[in-house]
């Protein structure tokens, strides 16, 4: 038995307060008897991806052991015998940025890093003017308590990122997330939104026979440009290798959530459901098209 600890806060302005706010709860999680700590995406600042402006790019930080961020999780994982993911805006050099997540070990190694695959250009989602492709590909960390993937936000949405995860090794796939309503369309398409998006991960779940793990922000954050702005929808959760939500964050409220997970369901579920076995793998060549003709 592993307990996953789930880390959902409001955030400010304030990246040196997020921050602090967000050791804070990891240290809660940890005597708890949180395992494996897992941060929502971008944690130390506001979503700032709702406009596009240059000096954004000043909150990104290079990555790497030597990074302040990471010594200073580095120290709370080793003292505390926790593995934290964490969920960075990264400078990789002059002109390219990456949406990045760390994975420290128990012992305070630093891991490696995921950067996010795929990136939104949406309305209030504008990723695109940020953020280069990650170019690492799906990955597994092989951390003390369990091998876990790690994929972001609006990689949630698409199976392949999913299944080449898991076909890495993971047994668990944590979803640093940011995700909320725009106030106008909450009434209308709010519910099917939401529902959409914790529909997918669970059949992530399913058809992986894989714990999934989606920590989200909460709290409504402005537009600086003042035009709208984006209620994000909390609700972080926790879904087994049947697809079951084992347990849910509020919509609205900070929480830190410590659930424990079961890795021998997976053997269970795997066995039951050979999902891996029956794989046609001689017949999916054209996934690898953009679209088939």
């Amino acid at each position: 038995m592993v307990n996953v600890g789930l880390i959902q806060t409001k955030n400010s302005s304030n990246t040196k307060e997020n921050f602090e706010k967000t050791v804070e709860y990891i240290i809660k999680a940890a005597k708890d008897g949180a395992n494996i700590i897992c941060t929502q995406e971008l944690f130390k600042s506001l979503y700032f991806c709702q406009t596009e402006d240059w000096e954004n790019f000043k909150l990104a930080e290079e990555i790497n052991p030597e990074n302040q961020t990471i010594k200073i999780l580095s120290e709370i994982a080793k003292q505390y015998k926790v593995v934290i993911i964490a969920s960075l805006f990264e400078k990789r050099t002059a002109g390219i940025y990456h949406n990045t997540a760390v994975v420290i070990d128990a012992d305070g190694e630093y891991l490696g890093k995921y950067r996010k695959m795929h990136i939104p250009d949406d309305p209030h989602f504008y990723e695109k003017f940020y953020f280069t492709p990650g170019d690492l590909g799906y990955k597994t960390f092989k951390t003390k308590y369990a091998d876990i993937g790690v994929l972001i936000c609006w990689d949630q949405w698409y199976p392949e990122a999913a299944r080449l995860t898991a076909l890495s090794g993971a047994k668990i796939i944590f979803y640093p997330t940011a995700i909320g309503w725009l106030p106008s369309e909450k009434e209308q398409f709010g519910k099917s939104q939401y529902n959409a998006w914790e529909t997918v991960q669970k059949g992530h779940a399913v058809a992986n026979g894989v714990y999934v793990v989606a920590v989200n922000r909460t709290g409504f954050e402005e537009s600086p440009d003042k035009n709208e702005g984006i209620q994000f929808w909390g609700q972080s959760f926790v879904a087994n290798p049947y697809g079951e939500i084992i347990k849910k964050a509020s919509e609205d409220k900070e929480e830190i959530l410590v659930v424990p997970v079961d890795l021998d369901m997976i053997e269970e579920v795997r066995t039951v459901w050979p999902f891996f076995r029956d794989r046609r793998i001689d017949s999916y060549q054209d996934i690898t098209k953009r679209f088939i003709d």
